[in-house]
């Protein structure tokens, strides 16, 4: 495959804007009618978003290795929207027909590339999701407990009707009634207990519709629908070396799972957890923050502030303070956060010398509907 060429050619459909994902779906829907029960009723949320993740995804079959895994993933996770196999081959068709479209220089070698490529991506997701037929496609889950710690922040304590097995630092879609066919993915601040029970947090966003439905609207008693977990900040569990937590804003979320993790199943370890924000007030979670570095002697928090001069905590941006408190060259660094904040604290762990194969991130972004093939997060 010409993979240059095919980004070079899918840049023009994306340099469309809206109109690339407009005829995409005016395709899909025109000549696959039964496909629109997949989606929202409004699309007004969705549009750029399958279009986007297909040209992304394609995009990287040169890279088999780290790709074969998130469509294995995607694969497992698409049940939940009812795709079953026959749906793959007419999406395929509209994503080359809206290519064919925005591209004066189409060819019979894109034709064929692209074909390749997309036949090769639903193979293994088809593959996956077979294999995963004997699990459910959701889990149903009960609002036990909704807390609102700001104006636009809850955590959600919820109880899955059936087990849910999750690894500390992945993330799970959520769906609700109130916004159905509408799944956004959040981190579960804790690792597994025996309750079962999954502690979410959500920040309300302008825009983001299951976010704010979340924090202002579902309450106790609700019943919520779980994905399959996926990500790629997944705590590794094979190494015993000291562990450097640096997280911004709703970041903090699957940093707290690790710290849980080591609570409760070892090993023992130094674990020094970084939270960043721009003013003091914006910790949401600070109590609980000073409740478990009090009742684990092996925990560090340290708190940081960007743009706070009346404040006592430490000043600066936190990839910034964490350099302060080194060395961390033995350390596995675990970084969530915004996309500019992950990128300058892995840029300087990389300077300090951390071998960046030891540095596991997570972006979360409001504008994302999910974790993309770079492990973004939403809403």
């Amino acid at each position: 495959m010409d993979i240059p060429a095919m980004r070079a050619n899918f840049s023009k459909a994306a340099a469309a804007g809206d109109e690339a994902p407009l005829y995409f779906y005016s395709h899909l829907f025109l000549t696959h009618p039964d496909t629109r029960q997949l989606f929202p009723l409004s699309m007004a949320h969705q549009r750029d978003r399958l279009f986007s993740a297909l040209g992304e995804v394609v995009a990287r079959v040169d890279d088999l290795d780290s790709l074969v895994p998130i469509l294995q993933e995607l694969g497992r996770d698409h049940r939940k929207f009812g795709t079953v196999a026959e749906h793959y081959p007419a999406v395929g068709a509209s994503l080359l027909a809206t290519l064919q479209h925005f591209d004066d220089g189409w060819n019979a070698q894109l034709a064929h590339d692209w074909t390749a490529a997309y036949q090769l991506v639903a193979k293994v997701m088809i593959e996956a999701a077979d294999e995963a037929a004997d699990q459910p496609a959701w889990w149903e889950a009960d609002v036990v407990a909704h807390e609102r710690r700001t104006i636009d922040i809850a955590v959600l304590r919820i109880t899955p009707r059936e087990p849910f097995e999750h690894r500390p630092g992945q993330s799970i879609s959520l769906e609700t009634d109130i916004r159905p066919k509408l799944w956004r993915y959040y981190s579960p601040a804790n690792a597994r207990r025996p309750d079962g029970t999954l502690d979410i947090h959500v920040k309300a966003r302008d825009g983001g519709p299951v976010s704010t439905a979340l924090v202002r609207r579902v309450g106790v008693g609700d019943v919520l629908r779980l994905g399959p977990p996926m990500g790629h900040l997944t705590f590794d569990a094979g190494s015993d070396r000291d562990l450097l937590l640096v997280a911004g804003g709703m970041g903090l979320a699957p940093l707290k799972a690790v710290v849980d993790e080591v609570a409760r199943n070892g090993p023992p370890r130094r674990v020094d957890l970084f939270v960043g924000a721009r003013l003091e007030d914006q910790f949401y979670d600070r109590a609980d923050l000073q409740r478990l570095e009090q009742e684990h002697p092996w925990l560090t928090v340290t708190l940081a502030v960007s743009d706070d001069k009346e404040s006592a905590l430490e000043q600066g941006d936190v990839g910034d303070v964490v350099m302060r408190h080194g060395p961390w060259l033995s350390r596995d660094a675990y970084v969530a956060g915004p996309a500019v904040m992950v990128e300058d604290t892995v840029a300087r762990l990389v300077g300090h010398g951390v071998r960046r194969e030891r540095i596991r991130t997570e972006v979360f972004a409001p504008s994302r509907p999910g974790p993309s093939v770079d492990g973004e997060v939403t809403e």
